[in-house]
């Protein structure tokens, strides 16, 4: 998606340890025309796919699945990362470590809302080492869920994640996917 990737070199910022910073657009500052270009290349993405529900995790992937979710017209739901009085009863939960906080999350969701018959597409952010996805992915087969695919906004082609991810058979769509960054040479993308 080459509008994404012109915002992503204009706006994005390399930091050491692999960390690319684009909070000003994406998981902080959210530019909600971006946000709906990224929704509508999705759907095109996924179009031949039967999806009634997108999954994500707090917090950064939810405006990306909310914008979305509405070229689907299904609705959304969030992995919680920490159990709080609004979610009563049974959930499902699985572990997740994040490489931007270099920690590991419970991630949960109600049970009242992945379901057996679900048909599930997981929306995020960024694909890094793919523990998120993972985790979500665990959630969808502990519900009986069907995982149809992963649509990312940006995938690091250079961490093991997408490659980890699709030999497990799952199908992985990244809007952008970058094949090296460095403070000093900038990002490259895959062609």
């Amino acid at each position: 998606m080459e509008l994404l990737k012109e915002r992503i070199r204009k706006d994005g910022i390399v930091r050491e340890g692999n960390v690319l910073k684009v909070d000003s657009f994406l998981n902080h500052q959210m530019d909600i025309k971006l946000f709906n270009e990224i929704g509508k290349e999705f759907k095109r993405l996924f179009c031949d796919t039967e999806i009634n529900k997108i999954l994500t995790v707090e917090a950064s992937g939810i405006g990306i699945a909310c914008v979305t979710a509405q070229y689907f017209d299904v609705p959304v739901v969030f992995a919680k990362k920490s159990k709080t009085k609004n979610i009563a009863g049974d959930v499902y939960t699985s572990k997740v470590k994040s490489f931007t906080h270099g920690r590991i999350y419970d991630v949960m969701v109600s049970k009242d809302f992945l379901k057996p018959d679900d048909k599930i597409l997981i929306i995020d952010d960024f694909l890094a080492n793919g523990c998120a996805l993972l985790g979500l992915a665990d959630l969808i087969n502990q519900a009986g869920a069907v995982l149809q695919g992963a649509g990312i906004v940006i995938e690091k082609g250079f961490q093991v994640g997408g490659r980890e991810i699709r030999k497990k058979g799952i199908r992985v769509e990244s809007l952008a996917i970058i094949d090296e960054m460095s403070t000093e040479n900038g990002i490259v993308f895959r062609n």
